[in-house]
């Protein structure tokens, strides 16, 4: 009698396919986030950062409030503003600083080391320790990104430089933290969205009134930019990301950013920019580290990788 050949251990093809199409949602986020260096420079008032984010993050925040109807509770409410600030108060400005003080490919070049930070305070934090494939595959993106947009004739802005790095920082920690706490049994990732905009846009009201003030003029063209980067860039950004990582490792989720960059590159194509043939070669590249990031390293399983932990990469999967 012959015995049925076993099929090697792996997860099964419908959870295969869900991923994707979580990993395809979530990718959504970044993306939309590309578009905020173009949307700033070719829509926005210039000189107001911190209306920018706050124009971003409130109203988007009170209008998910106004649709869920759920406020936080005891712990959360500390949690949420903890969030809020890293992931919304401090990074939203920055972001707008960095676009407007740097050409918007540079200024997403700098997002691009998100992933290899997260993996760092993934490992400080969350005691996950990424694989030795998914570090050389974040390498290999931020090297790509940089081959497209950092040329000889790239604009460095010191002060552009460290709101971009110092938005990166902030991000990073509010994924890794987003991880951590998770959500409140029950609430989905349309309320933490809001509780965190909401949160982060009550912290910027002081100073956006303060330092920035309302612009003397907001034309039919800014307060489109405003409407897109509040509704597809704020709210839907942010439900979607959430909910990503809620549900796919952070090796997964990470390297997603690196979208940011290669969609502002587009853009910047669109409005009649051109990529020489290194540049390509980097976008190809980008792309490729994205791509093989979302896949297990081809190590077989039970492998002792050099200077690991037998199991590492098996608990990996088993989180996936």
């Amino acid at each position: 009698m012959e015995t049925p050949t076993e099929r090697p251990p792996g997860p099964p093809r419908g959870a295969s396919a869900q991923q994707a199409a979580t990993v395809a949602l979530t990718a959504l986020a970044p993306a939309s986030w590309g578009t905020t260096y173009a949307v700033t420079t070719e829509l926005l008032p210039p000189g107001h950062p911190l209306f920018a984010g706050l124009m971003r993050a409130l109203p988007a925040g009170l209008i998910g409030l106004a649709l869920i109807r759920v406020l936080p509770r005891g712990e959360w409410w500390w949690k949420a503003a903890v969030l809020g600030v890293l992931n919304i108060a401090a990074f939203f400005p920055l972001l707008f600083l960095a676009a407007e003080r740097l050409p918007g490919g540079v200024a997403a070049t700098l997002g691009a080391a998100q992933p290899l930070l997260v993996a760092g305070l993934a490992l400080a934090v969350l005691d996950e320790r990424p694989t030795a494939w998914r570090w050389a595959w974040g390498v290999l993106g931020v090297l790509g990104v940089g081959l497209v947009v950092l040329g000889p004739h790239a604009r460095l802005d010191a002060l552009g430089v460290l709101a971009g790095l110092g938005g990166t920082a902030a991000m990073a920690g509010g994924v890794v933290l987003t991880k951590r706490w998770g959500r409140p049994a029950g609430v989905r990732p349309l309320t933490l969205a809001s509780w965190q905009l909401t949160a982060g846009g009550l912290l910027l009201l002081p100073p956006a009134l303060a330092i920035d003030g309302v612009p003397q003029r907001i034309d039919a063209a800014a307060a489109g930019g405003y409407l897109w980067l509040g509704s597809m860039g704020g709210l839907i950004a942010y439900t979607l990301w959430f909910r990503g990582i809620g549900r796919l490792p952070l090796g997964a989720s990470a390297p997603l950013v690196l979208l940011s960059p290669l969609v502002a590159t587009l853009a910047g194509i669109g409005l009649g920019e051109s990529l020489n043939l290194t540049q390509s070669a980097g976008f190809v590249l980008a792309l490729a580290a994205l791509l093989a990031a979302q896949f297990s390293s081809p190590m077989p399983r039970g492998r002792v990788a050099h200077g690991g932990r037998a199991g590492d990469q098996v608990r990996e999967e088993r989180v996936r």
